[in-house]
């Protein structure tokens, strides 16, 4: 039996990865303080505008939050497009119950 060579030194990326590159949500909106994904919908809170962007199978939506932050998804198996219903620092929001903007 051989024994064990050393690693070779880890090679630089080719392109540095940035967070630009991940963002989905709209241009204009600051870095999420929550964001996350289920049943094919995924969202991100920005606190400092009070928008919660929202993407169902390749559409963006954006809402306006106003007193309520948002910090997760609530648990559900049955959300469809256009429905959903969040946790925020009260209890749940029904995403039917925010004021939807235009980018």
């Amino acid at each position: 039996m051989e024994p064990m060579k050393p690693l070779a030194p880890m090679k630089p990326m080719a392109k540095p990865m940035s967070a630009a590159d991940s963002s989905w949500w709209p241009s204009g909106l600051s870095q999420p303080s929550s964001s996350g994904a289920q049943d094919g919908m995924r969202y991100a809170f920005s606190p400092e505008q009070r928008r919660l962007a929202v993407e169902w199978d390749g559409k963006v939506e954006l809402y306006d939050t106003g007193t309520h932050q948002i910090s997760g998804v609530s648990q559900s198996s049955t959300q469809a497009a256009g429905h959903a219903r969040f946790t925020d620092q009260t209890g749940e929001v029904d995403i039917a119950s925010l004021k939807r903007v235009e980018r």
